[in-house]
């Protein structure tokens, strides 16, 4: 049980708040975290030294403070102390130990009080909490500085990323009534492979080798869904299908696309400096990639007028880009890239915008977060080109979801083809892929679902 839950045998006061938080034990961690702090200093920033040979430092430190402390304290709360100021020191605090959970997928701080993880795709509450609303903030002001970022008053919004690039949103007073809100996206040590997604059920054998001969064929594919559904880490996936001998630029918001190419350049967006200057936003970003010579661009979201910027890129020679935006179905996608086009500031005919989303996305590829908790792609869908006013789109592969569900209540369904063959069957022949008819054929779809992938 966490020293912040539990009451101890009597050896500090047991004066106690609303949810039975011992404050006398409260006020002791707090006072050795600040001499500690103190003590230290540049230890803790000190690049040669190892983690184990801070942490061993950090240690003997609180062994050597709570040696010199009057206040009589069982050996139980003297661990637990040494726990958790170690986890506020090199860690972030309460939640460390959640982060550091590999069945944790998601960690949400409603405030000191309240802490939510997602396993599985549930979400459950954790009985564990921060001190009060300034420790809270002191391990947000600690995660946004990791990255360059800063979140005070003028600047009450923030995203950023820890070290292993699991995505960080942090929300603080006057907008977070009864905050702050922190809510961390864990991105897993081992980034997640095609195989993983097999297994999973998030797609089958047949859909996975489709996809990948749509990378590897120069195919431009736009991954879409809600929030929470998977996105970034299935275009994380498919990334991994470009060829070593391509140069890839990724440009993100922060950092979270994981690729292991040889020829692989980073950008990252730059928020306004204090005095509201010095914002570098995705669209500039994408502008700035054509000058850089890519065979590839890859663009963690589209959310804004980088989305002109994109498709024109698409259209102009870039072959093969990838990009993801928020949306519930293929045919909403498309309304969505209208909007966001519209966003770029220009007066453009819808039309026009039309011809330039039909002309310059390829595929479209689907997710959706059931009711049973699992990620799965239900949609991979080919857009066709133009009749009339319209963009048409044709279904390659869909979910089954008249298949039901088990006992347990999970899907049965698996991501089956529809039995068309897509007109860019004939681009990817060109480029020297071809593929069966076996691959498109409603019964022949694959029995060995949750096997391996072959090359």
């Amino acid at each position: 049980m966490s020293l912040y839950e539990r009451l101890n045998d009597g050896a500090v006061p047991a004066t106690t708040e609303a949810g039975g938080r011992n404050r006398g034990l409260d006020e002791l961690r707090h006072r050795i975290h600040g001499s500690l702090i103190e003590e230290l200093g540049p230890i803790l920033y000190d690049k040669r030294l190892s983690e184990d040979e801070l942490r061993k430092k950090v240690r003997d430190a609180l062994q050597t403070a709570l040696a010199q402390e009057r206040t009589p304290i069982s050996a139980a709360d003297k661990a637990q102390i040494i726990q958790d100021v170690s986890d506020d020191i090199l860690g972030y605090g309460p939640i460390d130990k959640l982060l550091r959970d590999e069945d944790v997928s998601e960690v949400m701080c409603n405030g000191p009080d309240q802490i939510f993880v997602e396993r599985s795709g549930k979400l459950s509450v954790e009985n564990v909490t921060f001190v009060d609303e300034l420790h809270l903030r002191r391990i947000i002001d600690k995660i946004v500085a990791q990255v360059g970022r800063r979140i005070d008053e003028s600047s009450p919004l923030c995203d950023a990323r820890l070290p292993d690039g699991s995505r960080v949103n942090a929300v603080i007073s006057p907008l977070a009534i009864g905050g702050p809100f922190l809510t961390i996206r864990k991105f897993a040590a081992d980034p997640l492979q095609i195989d993983d997604l097999i297994r999973f059920g998030t797609l089958s054998v047949h859909a996975a080798r489709f996809l990948q001969a749509c990378i590897v064929g120069k195919l431009n594919v736009v991954v879409s869904g809600g929030t929470g559904t998977g996105k970034t880490t299935t275009l994380n996936v498919l990334s991994s299908f470009i060829p070593d001998g391509e140069r890839i630029i990724t440009v993100e918001d922060a950092k979270e696309l994981q690729l292991n190419q040889q020829h692989v350049l980073s950008l990252e967006t730059r928020p306004p400096n204090i005095e509201g200057k010095g914002e570098i936003t995705i669209r500039d970003l994408v502008k700035n990639t054509l000058r850089m010579r890519p065979d590839r661009i890859v663009v963690g979201e589209c959310r804004s007028g980088e989305a002109l910027d994109m498709l024109q890129a698409m259209n102009t020679g870039h072959d093969g880009s990838l990009t993801t935006l928020h949306a519930n179905a293929p045919r909403d996608s498309l309304a969505r890239l209208e909007t966001l086009v519209l966003m770029a500031g220009y007066d453009l005919p819808v039309r026009a915008i039309r011809e330039q989303i039909s002309s310059a996305v390829d595929c479209i590829v689907q997710l959706q977060r059931l009711r049973d908790g699992t990620r799965r792609i239900t949609h991979i869908t080919e857009v066709a080109g133009m009749e009339g006013e319209i963009i048409t789109l044709q279904d390659v592969f869909l979910f089954d979801f008249a298949a039901g569900v088990d006992d347990q209540g999970r899907f049965r369904g698996q991501l089956k083809p529809t039995g068309v063959r897509p007109k860019f069957s004939e681009k990817l022949a060109d480029n020297g892929i071809r593929l069966g008819p076996e691959m498109f054929s409603p019964g022949g779809a694959d029995p060995a679902s949750k096997g391996r992938m072959r090359g």
